[in-house]
């Protein structure tokens, strides 16, 4: 079985968003018990105590017009053991990437990937919260699951 967790900041748009997107390509090719796919944070501003929040409402609808559910969904934050755990620990832009070194230390088993870079375009998935293009955002992480996809 291959472990796959999608990780970016806050673990309410763009994570979970690979996540449940991945895991519909996957039960498409009735893939889905060859692989765990979760996500997560790299940080805990979206967590209070031990609850994190739900997936952000425009990104639950986003996923919502492309028939996919979120529900139950709640922000987790990356931990240190968390990458002996998973095969692949695939990053939406390259701040997730020095966010997820400081939790870790290093990357010796090279796991740590961005989405982006299983694609031609590679660069960032950038972040809805900040530019409000959920869709945009949908169709670069859904460009990015179909071509990882392919890799595995």
């Amino acid at each position: 079985m291959k472990k796959i967790m999608f990780v970016c900041h806050g673990n309410i748009c763009r994570s979970p968003m690979a996540e449940f997107i991945f895991k519909k390509k996957l039960s498409e090719r009735g893939l889905e018990k060859d692989f765990l796919v979760t996500s997560s944070a790299t940080s805990r501003e979206e967590i209070i105590g031990n609850v994190g929040n739900p997936v952000y409402p425009p990104a639950r609808a986003e996923l919502r017009r492309h028939g996919i559910s979120c529900d139950g969904k709640r922000a987790v934050q990356f931990t240190k053991a968390d990458y002996e755990k998973y095969d692949l620990i695939i990053t939406m832009d390259s701040m997730n990437v020095r966010n997820l070194m400081r939790i870790i230390g290093s990357d010796p088993d090279g796991k740590v990937k961005k989405l982006m870079d299983y694609t031609s375009r590679g660069g960032d998935v950038a972040d809805p919260w900040y530019t409000g293009d959920f869709d945009v955002t949908y169709r670069d992480i859904l460009y990015g699951c179909e071509e990882l996809l392919k890799t595995l």
